[in-house]
């Protein structure tokens, strides 16, 4: 029973975190237009993201060298003050200084819950917990749209911050219930050198981030200054080797990496090709991102429950991707039927369903004890990173072809072939790759 109670409080905050992310981006048009800030409205995104890669960062070292209780807890009352805090705004700066805590907040807890996993769970359930944790975040996508545009036209914005805190304490109640007696206190008896400045470097990382997301527009000054910044701070956060997908778990972050980036960017582009360029209504946009959703789902129940081998999953999961990729770029043609977009987007969800997971369960296994909290910051930063960097590439790509989907897709498929070649990189066996990228 106690089991029971800690997954289903571990699931819980995943997918409040999860819906919270999907929720703040319906509903910030109303929010920017009521409080009167739309020149602000890249920066309640931008701001959020930066505050949850030094989130995710110090999460994971500070969850190594004291537990996961700390962070967890602490993340959770950060998560829930910063809703509260955006929630009750009165000003744009008011809400974005929120964003700010709940972005940082909600990195604490989500990497925090990689290392109780770690150390509560067998490793034979990490599978079936990850496929939890994968399809958490999944269902959000797929009902959070209905539910956030029914709380804005009825409660009104502010709720779609408000409620969310109230859930938040039930399933921390829950996961509290569930921890007690399980072995989460305690960590390294010494912290590891170079702390603060590894905090640095996560900031810079931001920093470079967010100067690609506002370049994305067209001004590429701006995208190559933010490239050129995260090419020196990233490294610092990554294992050593990740830029070049060494064996091992640089591999595994790297292809964590390509395949959201690939995945995000060409999905955020999806609604306004069929709409504006195949004619299809919002109504049947939509279902073709809900049947990627769906399918993302029930491969991630299938990898749970290890119906194919771990090679299998990296391998066929990133064929998958890159066709389906392929395939919804075919549909940018006028001579293609549009119908090719649903089994399109089916192909590349089940492919993100066999891929994501797996990857959280081999960086637990390739994770020497005290060093799955870095590993594990390591590998959402990294995915964070990339996918920024795919989406203001890919758009700046857009914008330079003139309204040209083609080259959106073109440049999501090449990330897409990466991961296919990065792919059988993996390693089972422990490895003695350093947790990062050594300081300087």
């Amino acid at each position: 029973m106690t089991r029971t109670s800690l997954t289903a409080g571990l699931v819980a905050l995943v997918s409040l975190v999860a819906f919270e992310y999907i929720a703040v981006a319906i509903a910030m048009p109303v929010v920017a237009r009521e409080l009167g800030g739309l020149h602000l409205y890249g920066l309640a995104f931008s701001g959020a993201m930066a505050a949850a890669v030094v989130g995710t960062v110090l999460g994971g070292r500070w969850a190594d060298l004291r537990g996961p209780s700390a962070p967890l807890w602490s993340g959770a009352v950060a998560f829930i003050a910063g809703l509260v805090l955006a929630g009750a705004a009165q000003s744009m700066e008011m809400l974005i200084a929120g964003r700010l805590v709940q972005g940082f907040g909600g990195a604490l807890v989500s990497v925090a819950l990689y290392v109780v996993v770690a150390r509560v769970y067998p490793e034979e359930s990490h599978p079936k917990i990850f496929s939890l944790f994968a399809t958490a975040w999944v269902v959000p996508s797929m009902v959070g749209p209905a539910i956030v545009g029914l709380v804005v036209d009825t409660l009104g914005w502010r709720w779609v911050f408000l409620s969310v805190p109230v859930l938040t304490v039930i399933a921390g109640l829950m996961l509290l219930r569930g921890l007690a007696g399980q072995p989460v206190t305690g960590g390294q008896a010494e912290p590891a050198p170079g702390l603060a400045r590894k905090v640095g470097w996560a900031m810079l990382t931001a920093v470079g981030a967010g100067l690609m997301q506002y370049g994305s527009d067209g001004r590429f000054l701006l995208l190559v200054v933010g490239l050129v910044v995260l090419l020196v701070a990233l490294p610092r956060l990554l294992p050593a080797g990740t830029l070049r997908a060494a064996r091992g778990l640089p591999s595994v972050v790297a292809l964590r990496g390509l395949a959201t980036g690939a995945f995000f960017a060409a999905e955020v582009i999806i609604p306004l090709m069929l709409i504006n360029e195949r004619g299809l209504s919002p109504l049947l946009a939509g279902f073709a991102l809900t049947g990627g959703a769906l399918t993302w789902s029930f491969a991630s129940w299938l990898q749970g429950r290890e119906v194919f081998s771990r090679r299998t999953n990296l391998f066929g999961g990133s064929v998958a991707i890159a066709l389906g990729i392929m395939f919804m770029g075919a549909v940018t043609f006028d001579g293609v039927p549009v119908a090719l977009a649903y089994p399109a987007w089916i192909v590349t969800g089940f492919g993100m369903g066999l891929v994501y997971p797996t990857l959280s369960v081999l960086t637990l296994e390739l994770s020497s004890p005290g060093e799955e909290g870095v590993n594990s910051s390591a590998l959402q930063v990294g995915e964070s990173v990339f996918s920024v960097v795919a989406v203001a590439v890919t758009s700046a790509l857009f914008v330079a072809a003139d309204s040209g989907y083609w080259a959106v897709y073109a440049a999501t498929l090449l990330m897409a072939l990466a991961g296919l070649w990065v792919a059988p990189r993996f390693q089972t066996a422990r490895v003695a790759t350093p947790a990062v990228a050594p300081m300087s």
